[in-house]
């Protein structure tokens, strides 16, 4: 069987930027039902994952699937965002578009099975809040967001604990599709003010119906 590189598999290319940077520890924030941490191992990174998710369905599952996996921690079902408190989760029916956020028509257009269906009230955390429960000192640190428009408040709710974190896997909107989100620039000089830069850009959801990019994912390293 032919083997693929670095330019067939966005998940070979970041397991060897994790190898490069001496990642050890990646923390999956909007893990969903486990996507992430799947293609993680299925490319070869070794290390420990981390998983948080406030979908309580998408939870569970997330659970099952990494039972088989020792390397691999769930967190108790909580959102993570910029403040501390209770939150609701607006849940999709396709799932990985579930959000806090409100969703706009621009997102509904482009893929109607992302349309909600219910609500659901969970705990809503600061990542520095909750974090050093899972970690040690010898943890080098890559943080993942996919939370559909709320990655300016995980990065917020990071605090002092970004200042260790190597490297990150930010999802990013071109066009508005959640209700007060940050849009890629703004993302993007964010980001760099806190110290990283942009690695890689990998195109995550598009507009069926014309083609046009919607979201993509941006992975950052320490400068």
């Amino acid at each position: 069987m032919r083997r693929l590189n670095l330019t067939e598999s966005r998940w070979i290319q970041l397991v060897v930027q994790l190898k490069a940077h001496d990642i050890n520890t990646v923390i999956d924030i909007g893990a969903n039902v486990g996507q992430f941490a799947e293609g993680l191992r299925d490319a070869g990174f070794r290390g420990r994952i981390i998983s948080f998710e406030a979908s309580s369905a998408a939870h569970c599952e997330l659970q099952q699937r990494a039972m088989r996996d020792r390397r691999w921690t769930v967190a108790p079902r909580l959102a993570i965002g910029g403040s501390d408190g209770k939150a609701k989760i607006n849940v999709s029916a396709n799932s990985v578009s579930s959000s806090i956020l409100p969703m706009l028509p621009t997102h509904l257009v482009a893929e109607p099975k992302s349309a909600y269906i219910r609500t659901e009230t969970v705990e809503l955390r600061r990542l520095d809040t909750v974090a050093d429960e899972y970690l040690s000192e010898d943890d080098h640190m890559f943080l993942k967001s996919d939370t559909q428009g709320m990655e300016f408040e995980v990065l917020r709710g990071a605090g002092r604990l970004l200042d260790r974190i190597a490297g990150l896997q930010v999802e990013l909107s071109l066009i508005p599709l959640y209700e007060g989100e940050h849009l890629f620039e703004t993302m993007i000089c964010e980001i760099r003010d806190r110290g990283f830069e942009l690695w890689s850009l990998v195109p995550e959801f598009a507009d069926k119906n014309n083609g046009r990019l919607l979201q993509v994912d941006g992975i950052f390293f320490r400068r």
